[in-house]
């Protein structure tokens, strides 16, 4: 059986985000610039990673989370992340908008697994 092509993640903008995106580059990201970026920041990204994973959270918002971490990735973007203070304030912005879009999906179990990634990388 051939497997099936991926199908294009888009933007609002409608950039495609299905190649940029990948769970080694997110994980990768995350982990070098948790510390930098804040406990909020962090919390976000995992609650739609973790959301992503569910096999009932619905392709439209699997769609819209992957936009959002896809941006978050991209080492190009409206803010250099390395940009002091404001940085990571667009990539903040387009996670906010997909966690309150898919807010649906994000549910106890997914915060759980998010606190304890958190927990496991700032500590109490």
């Amino acid at each position: 059986m051939k497997p099936k092509p991926l199908k294009p993640v888009l933007d609002i903008a409608g950039n495609d985000f299905r190649h940029e995106y990948s769970e080694k580059g997110f994980w990768a990201k995350l982990a070098n610039f948790a510390s930098m970026a804040g406990k909020e920041f962090v919390e976000k990204a995992l609650w739609l990673f973790y959301a992503a994973q569910r096999p009932e959270t619905p392709a439209w918002a699997k769609a819209i989370i992957y936009s959002a971490l896809g941006y978050f990735i991209l080492p190009a973007d409206a803010i250099p992340d390395m940009t002091p203070v404001v940085g990571f304030s667009d990539d903040l912005g387009a996670l906010t908008l997909a966690v309150a879009t898919v807010s649906l999906y994000i549910n106890k179990e997914v915060k759980k697994k998010a606190q304890a990634r958190i927990k496991k990388w700032f500590g109490e």
